[in-house]
């Protein structure tokens, strides 16, 4: 049976760890050097970074603090927030990140996609999505960190950047994201039982029992929080724990 895994995410605005609740109502929650570190030796089994604001502030990764970051972890270490090139990736990559994540450029111009995997290979490029379910019962893609709406369908998008090289899909769920009440099981199922790559479920992680649903019935390859790690509501020997006395394989 395939090991999950569990990734602690660092949100980053102006230099500081943040999380909110739907994309919204942000608060601070730490310096990013310290947490990651933190994660790393407590066991998580890698670690993402996201520039949330990069996209809209028209600017690049923070490559000084992605660097600083690096040198104090020893796990997998996924960047992503305004890369829009292969050369935005390779400074990256000299930076001290071993996969970096592209969203919101990647939708605007999909061949990005495909230049990244021919590049850097598809192990590289993780497809970050945002998605949100409507009245219609159907999820949505949205960009520019939730604010911007689209008409296309997350399965859709998501087999398209398969399909273009994408070797990961990290999926979002804006309906539950910061609400601690568990992860979006349908949408993370649909896309881990039709996909041929690892899908992240993200968004919504609140208790042990939301980490099992969702790599378990949810058929996630691994779980992606923040706030419950940042805040010290979990710890992560903890949940890993629990996961393996669920019959939940992890890396202990």
């Amino acid at each position: 049976m395939l090991t999950k895994r569990i990734i602690p995410c660092l949100d980053i605005k102006d230099g500081r760890t943040v999380k909110g609740v739907n994309f919204e109502n942000i608060r601070d929650a730490g310096d990013p050097v310290e947490l990651g570190a933190l994660y790393a030796q407590e066991g998580a089994d890698e670690l993402v970074f996201l520039d949330i604001a990069a996209t809209n502030e028209q600017r690049k990764t923070l490559r000084k603090l992605v660097n600083r970051i690096a040198h104090h972890i020893n796990i997998p270490f996924t960047v992503g927030g305004g890369i829009t090139s292969v050369d935005d990736v390779s400074l990256l990559l000299q930076n001290g990140a071993d996969k970096i994540s592209v969203n919101t450029s990647a939708f605007k111009r999909p061949e990005l996609v495909s230049e990244l995997a021919k590049e850097f290979g598809s192990q590289c490029v993780v497809l970050a999505i945002d998605t949100k379910r409507e009245e219609d019962g159907q999820w949505y893609v949205y960009l520019n960190g939730g604010r911007v709406k689209t008409e296309m369908l997350c399965a859709d998008w998501a087999r398209e950047g398969v399909s273009r090289g994408a070797g990961e899909i990290l999926l979002t769920s804006m309906n539950n994201d910061g609400t601690k009440k568990g992860f979006a099981l349908d949408i993370t199922k649909e896309l881990a039982g039709s996909l041929t790559v690892p899908v992240i479920a993200s968004g919504g992680g609140g208790t042990k029992e939301h980490f099992v649903d969702v790599l378990g019935e949810g058929k996630a390859d691994a779980a992606l929080a923040a706030s419950i790690f940042h805040f010290k509501e979990i710890g992560i020997p903890e949940l890993k724990g629990y996961l393996q006395e669920h019959n939940i394989t992890v890396r202990i």
